[in-house]
């Protein structure tokens, strides 16, 4: 493992973006909430904060801690490592989708579910995540190893009793299907949450928890505030996904989780729901699903 978490395991790509200037804080909440799923592993903007500036920043919004996904073995020993260096951190340990072909085609897959069983042991890991199925960027050819690793973090969410967090790209009913055939762990997330209002009653009629991501509020996602609106309460999380998916008005610029409260007062807006009341509310779900932060 890293010995120094802020030392980053890659950068995000500038191509195509005017402004790499992080932004400037919004107000803060007056009632505590959680970011459900970022990547603080990877730099961003012309100014990069390390780890501790990103939870400084974020707590002084009042979200009070960052569950850190992660999609390979370098990035999964960042996230312990992360969890393990400030108590404001829980781990999220995985094989990302769209890198189980990868680990496959190198004979390394079985390999790389091992390094992650042993992570998730470890006491700040709370979710396997992020995992689960991508038809967008992986051919058709080569999908057969995202089911083969997708049920294996499946198995391993149960072993360890954590929570899972689902990548679901372009892949709805394979997922679903999937969960249903080989049994969901009891706290199973779908991280950015990218179906329909059909899709969404499907999820809470399972029990699943619905996250949603700064891509809410863009004009063209109408189906995700469909889905907002028919997602119980008690299921709902938030997440900046950060550093990507940067809410309106400022898409484009770095994402961190200290603009949570961004995409949390639109959805109160749309759910015409007091803003404090429903940050309590997806404060307590994501106590109930990854347990408390500081131990």
């Amino acid at each position: 493992m890293t010995e120094n978490p802020s030392q980053y395991v890659r950068e995000r790509a500038a191509e195509g973006r005017k402004d790499l200037r992080y932004p400037v804080a919004p107000e803060p909440l007056t009632s505590p909430v959680y970011d459900n799923h970022a990547h603080l592993e990877i730099t961003d903007g012309v100014e990069p904060l390390s780890l501790k500036d990103q939870l400084d920043r974020a707590e002084a919004v009042g979200v009070a801690g960052v569950v850190q996904a992660s999609g390979d073995i370098e990035s999964s020993r960042w996230a312990v490592d992360a969890a393990a260096t400030d108590p404001r951190v829980l781990a999220a340990v995985a094989i990302h989708p769209n890198d189980a072909p990868v680990y496959a085609e190198a004979g390394q897959l079985d390999q790389a579910i091992g390094v992650i069983d042993e992570l998730a042991a470890h006491p700040r890991t709370r979710a396997i995540g992020e995992t689960g199925l991508d038809f967008f960027r992986t051919e058709e050819d080569r999908r057969g190893p995202q089911f083969e690793s997708f049920e294996a973090h499946i198995a391993l969410a149960k072993k360890h009793a954590i929570a899972m967090q689902i990548h679901d790209r372009d892949a709805h009913d394979a997922v679903l299907e999937t969960l249903a055939r080989v049994g969901a762990p009891e706290k199973t997330v779908f991280h950015c949450f990218s179906g329909d209002d059909a899709m969404a009653r499907i999820c809470a009629d399972a029990g699943y928890y619905l996250s949603f991501a700064g891509n809410v509020t863009f004009k063209n996602a109408q189906n995700l505030r469909d889905a907002l609106h028919v997602t119980p309460l008690d299921r709902l999380l938030i997440e900046t996904d950060a550093p990507f998916l940067t809410p309106v008005p400022l898409r484009g610029r770095p994402n961190a989780p200290y603009l949570i409260p961004l995409t949390l007062r639109f959805m109160a807006a749309e759910l015409d729901t007091p803003v404090d009341e429903l940050a309590a509310q997806v404060a307590e779900n994501t106590l109930r699903v990854y347990g408390e932060f500081a131990d």
